[in-house]
């Protein structure tokens, strides 16, 4: 059965995931470190793991698999889901495959080691998040149930 599996620590598509698998009847796993209201759909589970570095990350790693669709932009646990079968998506759309998350991985890296040999360097912060990449997460969430849904 397909799960959608959604980092909801400072997640921006978290309705539109709602909607897209209530539509579909896909139950849904909500996971965070806290703060995160309870929602009166039953397809939703709102997990609270434990507070620390990147719990959520493993609650979801550990469970995700072939079928299921995860949301996500933290790179390094798109890669483990990536490598458990399932299938990937930025908030913005962007889909992590088996064919760019090594390239994905290294980017990060790039940039993290420039940012620590230039701590006094722009912040940056990256592009704010705008209705044309609420429209492209709906898309393609909607493509990768279906897909999923397939299988």
């Amino acid at each position: 059965m397909t799960t959608l599996y959604v980092d909801g620590d400072a997640c921006p598509v978290k309705a539109e995931v709602e909607r897209v698998a209530t539509r579909h009847k896909v139950p849904v796993a909500l996971v965070s470190n806290g703060g995160l209201r309870p929602s009166a759909n039953p397809l939703v589970q709102v997990v609270i793991v434990s507070e620390g570095a990147d719990e959520a990350d493993k609650w979801i790693a550990e469970r995700c698999g072939s079928g299921d669709v995860v949301v996500t932009s933290d790179i390094p646990l798109a890669a483990k889901c990536v490598e458990a079968g399932a299938r990937v998506l930025r908030p913005n759309g962007e889909a992590f495959t088996a064919a760019n998350i090594g390239q994905q991985l290294a980017m990060r890296d790039l940039m993290a080691d420039l940012r620590a040999a230039n701590p006094l360097g722009a912040g940056g912060g990256g592009k704010p998040f705008g209705k044309a990449d609420r429209s492209r997460f709906l898309d393609a969430l909607e493509r990768e149930i279906r897909a999923a849904l397939r299988r």
